[in-house]
């Protein structure tokens, strides 16, 4: 593990104590991440832009996502460990905002040379993903990985660890101008069930 990514561990984990202390009262949700100054000016750090192909041979840009929010994170369909309780989390976000177009959902794969699209098609099916709000992706390795660390998340190839790969189980909510504004650890009901009402407030801002 990088020192980044130690920080972003550490940074990400201090927020989740922050959330935990919230009371109920309606609250905005932070910019999150390393912003960015220009000119004297700062502005919050942004997911760029990105290129990959979805489980229906169809490629997935920045643009795919239009004014939608979307929650993304990272995973490999051979996972032993976090992934299935992952994508259980992913599914019950999915439909739970089921229907609604503004609300999308995009999966990177970190096994790009077992996770073919094919594979990637029949994963979607096997767990009931037919339609085109939620895409799980494939692309070059090198740009699955530099996404992640935009994304604040931590993916990389280790032989040592459980399938041969490290990754972090974040789940992480992008604004309609590719902003971080919440994330949550996606093995945790409760933690799932706040980004739900992350999501809700999120909406309430358009």
């Amino acid at each position: 593990m990088t020192l980044k990514n130690i920080f972003i561990f550490l940074m990400l984990t201090g927020l989740a104590v922050f959330y935990s202390c919230q009371s109920s009262e309606p609250r905005e949700l932070p910019y999150l991440g390393f912003p960015q100054i220009i000119d004297g000016d700062t502005f919050p750090h942004q997911i760029p832009d990105f290129e990959f192909m979805n489980q229906d041979s169809q490629m997935v840009t920045n643009e795919t996502f239009g004014n939608a929010v979307y929650v993304a994170d990272f995973f490999f369909t051979s996972c032993p460990t976090i992934c299935p309780q992952l994508t259980r989390s992913m599914l019950r976000m999915h439909d739970y905002f089921e229907g609604r177009d503004d609300v999308l959902f995009l999966s990177h794969t970190i096994d790009v040379r077992r996770d073919s699209v094919p594979r990637l098609r029949r994963y979607a099916e096997n767990i009931g993903v037919t339609t085109d709000r939620w895409h799980f992706v494939t692309g070059d390795v090198n740009d699955i990985y530099s996404i992640a660390d935009d994304y604040m998340s931590i993916a990389i190839e280790d032989p040592d660890a459980p399938g041969g790969f490290d990754h972090s189980g974040w789940l992480i909510l992008i604004d309609q101008n590719r902003h971080i504004r919440s994330y949550c650890d996606g093995t945790d009901d409760k933690e799932v069930d706040r980004l739900i009402q992350d999501i809700k407030i999120l909406l309430n801002e358009t």
